[in-house]
């Protein structure tokens, strides 16, 4: 089956790594679980039978139960936003608050697409703040809502929920892709302001337990991380590391722009 490109932009998201570095990846588990499932990159380019897919986001994880459940009416909002997409509308949808589950998929995938950067963020009140960007297309040539509605629908669980419950429902037979956010700045890459205060250096240690004890169950292991000493030592003990590079185009200024290192462990394959 080809592979399907993501349906939203996301900081960090690893449609560069399964693209170039796919051999990385074992062929041969039961379940692919993902912890922090962000654009699914991985998810859409492995077509795993079977998957347990999670993100704290629950905005996110209803977006992605949206485009399976109803895609056709997710597709017609969007082209609704489309034609009605301003500096002035968009403030003015960044304002609201449906609780209606597919406009919150079509107001999220709205914002996600005409914001800057594709940047995800919020406030302290959990409000998403941030402003409008240069792009204006709301509809895009790659999208395929029919085909990414019948890939969710086929031996996936979408849930929003923390790191720490996702990963207590791994079984032995599992392959485990985690993909924090990156809590070290490595590179200039001007990454770790837009999560430093989501994620901590407490909870990479964190992480790190659990993922022990994961491993411990024998399920197969793969994890994305900043190439930083820190994190190297973190995780001396358990698996082994490789560094794979990719180009970053997030950040303000044009130096943050180029191509940095990621530390990809891997255990148990």
């Amino acid at each position: 089956m080809n592979s399907l490109c993501p349906v939203v932009k996301w900081a960090g998201g690893k449609r560069w790594l399964v693209g170039q570095h796919t051999n990385y990846f074992p062929t041969k588990y039961d379940r692919l679980v993902e912890p922090f499932l962000g654009g699914a990159s991985v998810f859409l380019k492995l077509a795993p039978k079977k998957a347990l897919l999670a993100d704290l986001n629950s905005d996110l994880i209803t977006t992605y139960k949206g485009i399976r459940d109803n895609w056709s009416a997710i597709e017609k909002g969007l082209k609704r936003h489309q034609l009605l997409h301003s500096k002035d509308y968009y403030y003015e949808v960044r304002g609201q608050a449906p609780t209606n589950p597919i406009e919150i998929a079509i107001r999220f995938l709205y914002l996600n697409r005409t914001c800057w950067n594709g940047l995800y963020r919020v406030n302290k009140k959990g409000i998403f703040n941030v402003p409008i960007g240069t792009k204006t297309n709301v509809l895009l040539p790659s999208d395929d809502f029919a085909s990414f509605s019948v890939r969710l629908k086929k031996g996936v669980r979408l849930i929003s929920q923390s790191y720490k419950q996702t990963l207590q429902m791994v079984k032995k037979t599992d392959f485990v892709y985690i993909d924090p956010p990156y809590t070290v700045n490595h590179n200039q890459n001007g990454f770790l302001k837009y999560n430093e205060s989501i994620f901590s250096w407490e909870d990479q240690l964190k992480l790190r337990e659990a993922v022990e004890n994961v491993a411990l169950l024998g399920a197969k292991i793969i994890i994305s991380q900043a190439n930083h000493p820190s994190i190297e030592e973190l995780y001396q003990d358990i698996g082994s590391s490789r560094v794979v590079t990719r180009h970053s185009v997030i950040g303000p200024r044009k130096e943050h722009r180029k191509n940095i290192e990621e530390l990809l462990l891997s255990v148990n394959c």
